[in-house]
């Protein structure tokens, strides 16, 4: 799948936790080695608790503030990049909608002004415009946000949606696209359909005994997971093509799987 590396960029990641700790000063590097527009936003409604600083990219001073404004102000201050982040967990469409609407610049300057929108749009012709790449990250550890990705996914003409999950051992990424209203490559709720199935309830919705229990992760499954989607997204805006649908992975065996699209390769809008 090709894309335009010319485009300016949004990233927004949902979770800061395991995987979103160790995907976030990657990310932040890869972005700002870029010459054009990138954003970078991080939401997590959760603080930092002891049990986290033994597999999370955390330190004992960070412990009671909230996950997402630590990576971002703590990464953005580093790169000298405006940190935007969301002290919050993302449980519903309107506002996920909101947050992976692409911007519209002005082609070849990227400048603009709030003069030039109404209500959001370019007041100019759709040739003197050039719309923003947005990549949603999913780092969560519940298949009730994924649902609400995929939903949001399938309702858009244009997203990359990676979304990355795992156990104490093993795991997965998934990277769907969509571009000019069709999908190329399906979302994690296409490649393992029971994900869409699932019953379990967003973050909020825990009780605190079962918010208290959580899967059993390793650190290296976390980073693991985090090195496959910092891959996907170099390939997509360093390179500007990826062939890559799905990533598996072993901690034991010390193994990454790609399963690759092996369809006609087709340029991204």
């Amino acid at each position: 799948m090709k894309f335009d590396k010319s485009k300016p960029v949004k990233i927004v990641m949902l979770g800061a936790g395991g995987t979103g700790g160790h995907i976030a000063p990657h990310l932040y590097r890869l972005l700002y080695s870029l010459d054009r527009p990138v954003r970078f936003v991080i939401a997590d409604g959760d603080v930092i608790e002891p049990k986290n600083l033994v597999r999370q990219n955390f330190i004992e001073a960070d412990l009671g503030e909230n996950k997402a404004q630590v990576l971002a102000e703590r990464y953005s201050n580093v790169f000298g990049m405006e940190a935007e982040y969301i002290p919050s967990f993302i449980e519903d469409r309107d506002t996920l909608l909101k947050l992976v609407k692409p911007m519209r610049w002005k082609k070849n300057t990227y400048q603009i002004s709030s003069a030039d929108f109404v209500n959001g749009n370019f007041r100019g012709t759709k040739d003197g415009v050039i719309t923003e790449l947005v990549i949603l990250i999913g780092a969560v550890d519940n298949n009730r946000s994924r649902q609400l990705c995929h939903s949001v996914f399938t309702e858009l003409s244009d997203l990359v949606y990676i979304d990355s999950g795992n156990g104490e051992h093993t795991g997965q990424v998934v990277c769907g696209i969509r571009s000019g209203g069709r999908t190329f490559y399906k979302p994690v709720g296409g490649v393992y359909p029971d994900v869409l199935d699932a019953t379990d309830k967003f973050p909020t919705e825990l009780s605190c005994a079962e918010a208290s229990v959580s899967a059993p992760q390793s650190i290296v499954a976390n980073i693991m997971a985090a090195t496959a989607v910092v891959n996907f997204v170099y390939n997509i805006l360093v390179l500007g093509d990826t062939n890559v649908r799905t990533v598996t992975f072993s901690t034991n065996s010390i193994n990454l799987r790609s399963i690759t699209n092996k369809k006609r390769k087709r340029k991204a809008a």
